[in-house]
């Protein structure tokens, strides 16, 4: 029973839950389709109404956008034409700055309109046309009163741009307004700053920029004689020249400077000293003053001018002078300054400043240039204008500290091509002085010279800072390698035509190597310890300037070997004399090569060294007799007249052969060579024997072969001989006995 009680009493609670989940559940019902009902309604009907209410927003929309851009362009087209009517008020009242602003201001909305996509109107082609016409109205007007402002006088421009008609220039700057433009501002400015604002300042101040160059600038730095000279009148300042003997072909860095920079200070007092606000790019406006414009325009060109045409000549040309360059150095620092305080420079240091601080390179690059420039001119000068050099004969040598004494070195002629008559070389080995002397010659004076500047030029290297010293040291050796390329080429003609030229080329370059074993030696104290490795040394290039003389006089000893033989081929291969044609022939040969000999001879002479020209002379006169023998020896047929007319030319050959020995212009002293020619002349015994034969019977000829141990054996083989034999005698058993001993 209490089991039952329970379950009742929770059901009856649970019932009264139940009727409400299930009044609920209908009521949702009930919602649910209302909800359906109105969402079929809005569908069918709000829908619609909310389509046709955006549709009508966005024309809305649209025609407002539309009337905002008419708006918008008519009040641009109201801003043109009030920019213009102000700008012609103002260029009427010679307010050119606002008129200037005004044209701006009309430019700006043009350039709106323009811009707007979609809105072409036929009426911007025309306002385009009117700005245009009134900008160029007003650079006209600008352009008037610049004209006023600065005015030329130039020189007729046909006129060169010689100092006369540089005189004739002038720039007269006006200086008080006249009375209606006080209210405007200083006309100047005012013009000025209009130019700015049109953007046209750029274009006027650079041709005032070249002209002031042209004119005024260039010609103070080019003629020292020109003084600028100013005059002040009532509203004008007139810049002139007047002229003055100068002292000097170059003016000092110095002078030149005081005149540009008081052209600069009259610039900047009556004319450039003018703030101007310049439209920049992004809206900022900078302030600048006319001379800084002007000053950028011109400043390059005028500083390269200067430095061409001033600072370089004033470079020195030796160390000692060095020291004063300070004051060219101040000078233009203070110049440069001066032109920074008128606002015509800014920045830090420019190429003027750098190239005057830089004197030291440049005192080095243009010693060089000088050196190799001077070299060069002796190069090309003419070879033929000699000295005689003798083995105790010296450059002007310097007289050189050992390595303690520091750099105070003197020139001194020193009797002795080295300063001691002992020279020390490195590995103490005590050499006598003529080890390194030259024998008795002729040389160029420009070769002795081109020595001498060498010299000269290491003795200036070993006083001179590092990087000079190292720099004179490798014009020094540009020189030699000058003179190896140049002379060769340059004077190819002469040295192949004139056989005293190639002697003379021959000597100098025998000289030179000469030198050159020695040179770097005797400034190896200073040298050595800059350059690296010892390289301090000539050494290297004596080969080849051996080379160099030897290639050309052997060039020259070719010509004349052709020639002799040229003359000897035409002697009738030396046959058949008896007939007296041929024997002219033969006389007229021998005596052209005589003659030719004899020439060269007396040009060689007192040129070559006397044993270059006895080898030289022997081997020439060597080839001639050579010549004559080999004729002769292959001859088939001698007859008694013709051997006895061979004989008498072989007697000119030897009788006035050694005549060509005149090394030395004193006669006597040539003797003793002329007596030496079988020691110069390889076949000289050769002919001599040659001339026997010709003379001799069959027996003499046996008798000097003396079974091949004779004198004739010394210079002839059997086959020659007994060729000989066959072409003097004729066929008997005498000459059969005698060809059978000779073997």
């Amino acid at each position: 029973g209490e089991v039952c009680n329970m379950i009742n009493k929770k059901y009856n609670e649970f019932l009264p839950s139940m009727q409400s989940a299930e009044d609920l559940v209908a009521k949702v019902d009930g919602l649910s389709s209302n909800i359906d009902l109105l969402k079929a309604g809005i569908e069918n009907e709000v829908q619609q109404d909310l389509n046709v209410a955006v549709a009508e927003f966005t024309e809305l929309k649209q025609q407002l956008e539309q009337d905002t851009l008419v708006l918008s362009i008519l009040k641009k087209l109201q801003e043109f034409d009030t920019a213009i009517k102000d700008y012609n008020t103002a260029l009427l009242e010679k307010k050119y700055v606002t008129a200037a602003q005004q044209l701006e201001k009309a430019r700006s909305s043009l350039k709106m309109l323009e811009s707007r996509k979609g809105f072409e109107l036929k009426i911007l082609k025309a306002l385009g046309t009117e700005l245009t016409v009134q900008t160029q109205n007003m650079l006209y007007h600008l352009g008037e009163e610049w004209q006023k402002l600065a005015v030329w006088k130039l020189p007729p421009s046909k006129e060169s741009s010689s100092l006369e008609s540089v005189m004739h220039s002038e720039l007269h700057l006006r200086t008080v307004p006249s009375k209606e433009e006080e209210i405007a501002g200083p006309p100047v400015a005012s013009v000025l700053q209009a130019f700015a604002v049109l953007g046209e300042l750029h274009t006027k101040l650079k041709i005032f920029g070249q002209l002031l160059l042209k004119y005024i600038l260039k010609p103070l730095i080019s003629y020292p004689s020109l003084q600028p000279f100013t005059e002040e009148q009532s509203d004008v300042f007139i810049l002139r020249f007047k002229s003055e003997e100068p002292n000097l072909d170059h003016s000092s860095p110095m002078e030149v400077f005081y005149k540009i920079q008081l052209v600069f200070e009259v610039l900047h007092k009556y004319l450039l000293n003018v703030p101007l606000v310049q439209p920049a790019e992004d809206k900022k406006e900078c302030r600048v003053t006319l001379a800084e414009l002007l000053g950028d325009m011109i400043w390059e060109e005028l500083s390269d001018c200067l430095i061409q045409n001033c600072l370089v000549n004033s470079i020195p040309t030796n160390s000692s002078k060095l020291e004063q360059y300070i004051e060219v150095i101040k000078s233009t620092e203070e110049f440069e300054k001066a032109l920074k305080n008128m606002h015509f420079l800014k920045g830090d240091t420019t190429d003027l400043l750098e190239y005057a601080r830089n004197v030291n390179s440049h005192f080095a690059n243009k010693k060089c240039q000088d050196v190799i420039v001077a070299a060069r001119n002796l190069m090309t000068s003419e070879i033929h204008n000699t000295v005689k050099i003798t083995p105790d004969s010296c450059v002007g040598l310097p007289r050189l500290p050992g390595p303690a004494t520091g750099d105070h070195l003197k020139m001194e002629k020193t009797s002795k091509l080295l300063h001691n008559d002992m020279v020390n070389l490195e590995n103490e080995t005590k050499l006598s002085q003529y080890m390194f002397s030259l024998p008795t010659c002729r040389i160029s004076s420009s070769v002795e010279k081109l020595m001498e500047l060498a010299y000269q030029t290491l003795l200036e290297a070993t006083a001179s800072t590092d990087q000079c010293c190292i720099q004179l040291f490798y014009s020094v050796r540009n020189i030699f390698q000058l003179f190896y390329d140049v002379v060769p080429t340059y004077h190819k003609e002469n040295l192949q035509k004139l056989p005293q030229l190639a002697a003379i080329h021959h000597n100098n370059c025998m000289y030179i190597a000469h030198h050159l074993l020695t040179l770097g030696h005797q400034f190896r104290y200073r040298l050595t310890n800059i350059l690296c490795d010892g390289a301090a040394t000539f050494v290297d290039l004596v080969p080849g300037f051996r080379r160099l003389g030897m290639e050309c006089f052997l060039a020259q000893m070719r010509v004349q070997k052709g020639e002799i033989l040229e003359r000897l081929s035409s002697a009738r291969n030396f046959s058949n004399m008896d007939d007296e044609e041929n024997y002219c022939a033969a006389n007229k040969a021998i005596r052209q090569v005589l003659h030719q000999l004899k020439r060269l001879g007396k040009v060689w002479q007192d040129v070559l060294p006397v044993n270059v020209y006895c080898k030289a002379m022997g081997t020439l006169l060597n080839t001639a007799l050579s010549e004559i023998v080999t004729r002769i020896a292959a001859l088939e047929d001698i007859s008694a007249e013709d051997a006895d007319r061979l004989y008498s030319l072989c007697r000119t050959m030897v009788e006035e052969g050694p005549q060509v020995f005149i090394p030395l212009p004193e006669e006597d002293k040539n003797k003793k060579y002329q007596e030496e020619v079988p020691v110069y002349v390889q076949k000289w015994m050769t002919f001599k024997e040659l001339m026997i034969i010709l003379q001799a019977n069959l027996q003499e000829i046996v008798d000097q072969w003396a079974d091949g141990k004779g004198p004739l054996a010394a210079e002839f083989s059997a086959a020659e001989v007994k060729s000989l034999i066959r072409a003097l005698f004729q066929n008997t058993e005498r000459r059969a006995a005698a060809l059978a001993k000779i073997k």
